[in-house]
């Protein structure tokens, strides 16, 4: 190929370009890694655009859930952008993403929230994220409870097989923490039964006297609970707005669907 005809390629290419799908790519690369945002006229500068074009590539990004602003200022990569990669690469650090999801449920429903995990016949809370208004609930990182007495532990073993949870449980004496948890594996698997059809497990004063939660499992390739999104709340948060445990419910169900997807569950 000739100098003359190898420019003419070139140019050709360049012709079918989308120059603003390129420009929002040059400012996704320069945000992924780690630049500033703060300064629109330096960004322009540095990704070839001007400031006004900056200001509306930021807006569209963050609107579409690509970017997420930072408390502090500036932005970072969001996490409609890591589900995305995450779905080609197949894996992720699931606690280090679940605090994100953390951070979101927290920010958006003004509840304390955690990520939980199985071990055994117990659940170990390994990430938390606190509102301004302070901790409610005596769980802390750490805390590791029996799983038939939590609403994020019915989550994961709501969807566990029958013959699994009998293998679990069979020989396990269930201690009823108050009269509304499950005593006998016939209970529990009524109970399990009910939160496999809502999709999610709630907690009205089950485990701690007055804090509701509802929680959703985080689910593997072949539907293996990997973990659970939870949050806790005060009851009179809940009681005083008959619409807010539809909300809440919707949230966490939603979290815990896109964390299954980051962490590599196949759709379908």
């Amino acid at each position: 190929m000739t100098e003359s005809s190898s420019a003419e390629s070139a140019a050709e290419s360049s012709a079918q370009l989308v120059s603003p799908v390129v420009r929002g790519l040059r400012l996704l690369r320069y945000i992924a890694e780690g630049g500033s945002t703060a300064n629109l006229s330096e960004v322009g500068r540095l990704i070839d655009v001007n400031r006004v074009t900056v200001m509306r590539l930021l807006a569209t990004l963050e609107h579409e859930g690509v970017i997420e602003r930072l408390p502090q200022g500036g932005h970072r990569i969001g996490l409609g952008f890591l589900t995305m990669a995450a779905a080609g690469l197949g894996a992720c650090d699931l606690v280090e993403t679940g605090r994100r999801f953390l951070e979101r449920l927290c920010g958006e429903l003004g509840l304390s929230a955690y990520l939980v995990l199985m071990d055994g016949n117990d659940v170990v809370y390994v990430a938390r994220e606190m509102p301004a208004s302070g901790l409610v609930s005596n769980i802390r990182v750490g805390s590791r409870v029996p799983a038939y007495l939590t609403a994020p532990g019915r989550a994961m073993l709501a969807a566990l097989p029958p013959d699994d949870l009998q293998q679990q449980f069979g020989a396990v004496e269930l201690v009823r923490h108050v009269d509304k948890t499950p005593a006998t594996l016939a209970q529990l698997q009524a109970v399990l039964e009910q939160d496999r059809q809502a999709g999610c497990a709630w907690s009205f004063s089950g485990y701690e006297e007055g804090i509701n939660a509802c929680a959703a499992a985080v689910l593997g390739r072949s539907g293996e609970p990997l973990a659970a999104l939870s949050v806790v709340g005060a009851d009179h948060v809940f009681s005083r707005d008959e619409a807010f445990a539809e909300k809440v419910q919707t949230a966490v169900k939603q979290a815990a669907g896109e964390l299954a997807c980051i962490a590599g569950r196949q759709p379908g």
